[in-house]
């Protein structure tokens, strides 16, 4: 075989070696946005009492999330922690304009920051009065914070109901103002993330969504169902 023949073949190798990986990623991109969903679903069908509080993507589409709001740093992350374990979400939190749909872990580790939302401990807890604070990370699902307007809704989804709130307060501030997680006259959460939302380094300041609950709604399976792809049992 001829030096060119060789080289030739060597070329075409590579380049099979090169489109296996990525259709590869890009399956192991899709399934795994759907990881959260399955865990919630898988949990709640068994029962709203066979999960605890203190012991537990941008854009959500249907073949999966919509990474253009995010840096690299931030998607490396995310597909690493889809090779680790993690309990059953406590809720979705979905905010209808902007198409974010996250799972809401327990706690504010880095790899529950990586994989969605995290609810901070200490505080308010899901379905309950108080101040229930959510961090997430500025370079992931919560860049999509910075489009959010007083008034939207957010929507926590549990095993039988949906409770919707209104962005009522938008403001940003330093890191050691705690006072943003106390409890407020109506149940609130409240949403916390980094800010500036593109600033290079370890951003200075929060950015902070305070949202008043205004109704709480049965979960009957219907639009919301479809548009998440879960089945959720009513308690």
């Amino acid at each position: 075989m001829t030096p060119s023949r060789k080289i030739e073949r060597l070329l075409i190798i590579v380049g099979v070696v090169f489109l296996s990986a990525f259709f590869a990623a890009r399956i192991y991109s899709v399934t795994g946005a759907l990881f959260g969903r399955m865990l919630f679903e898988t949990v709640h069908s068994a029962g709203p009492d066979d999960a605890s509080d203190d012991t537990q993507e941008t854009e959500a589409s249907s073949d999966g999330i919509d990474f253009r709001l995010w840096s690299e740093k931030r998607v490396r992350a995310f597909e690493e922690s889809l090779a680790k374990h993690f309990t059953p979400p406590l809720a979705l939190l979905n905010i209808p304009r902007l198409h974010l749909e996250v799972p809401l872990f327990n706690g504010t580790d880095d790899d529950i920051l990586n994989r969605g939302v995290g609810r901070i401990v200490g505080t308010g807890r899901v379905g309950q009065n108080g101040n229930l604070g959510i961090a997430g990370h500025r370079d992931g699902f919560f860049r999509a914070l910075k489009d959010v307007e007083i008034g939207d809704s957010v929507e926590l989804i549990t095993g039988d109901k949906i409770l919707v709130y209104k962005v009522d307060k938008i403001s940003i501030v330093f890191p050691n103002n705690v006072r943003i997680l106390e409890n407020r006259t109506v149940p609130t959460i409240t949403l916390v993330t980094c800010y500036p939302f593109y600033f290079v380094g370890d951003a200075p300041q929060r950015y902070v969504l305070q949202c008043s609950l205004k109704r709480n709604e049965l979960f009957t399976g219907g639009s919301h169902s479809k548009a998440i792809g879960l089945t959720l049992a009513p308690q």
